[in-house]
């Protein structure tokens, strides 16, 4: 398996975020290809408590190649280009398969 994760920094402005998010990109990661199963959540808490992120997101592909051709495809294009409509601080983006 190979995961996406996406953390996002608290944006300007919280209450514009959350509802595009989950109305508008959302939508659009549905449609990538090869995509198995997606996550997303507003209650992140740190280890000693606080978090310097407001939301993670996390996707499965059934292996680095899928992810690619996923993010390579028209539908990865469409939510790459997205997030500047709604993250105002750029999110740290990671990928890496699982070990058994």
């Amino acid at each position: 398996m190979h995961k996406l994760l996406v953390l996002y920094p608290y944006p300007q402005d919280e209450r514009k975020f959350r509802p595009y998010y989950e109305e508008v990109h959302l939508p659009l990661v549905e449609k990538l290809p090869g995509i198995k199963a997606y996550r997303h959540s507003f209650s992140i808490a740190g280890a000693a408590g606080g978090s310097p992120f407001y939301c993670i997101f996390e996707a499965e592909f059934a292996d680095a190649d899928a992810f690619g051709a996923a993010m390579q495809s028209a539908e990865g294009a469409a939510v790459r280009a997205d997030a500047e409509n709604f993250a105002t601080t750029p999110a740290t983006v990671v990928h890496y398969d699982v070990a058994d």
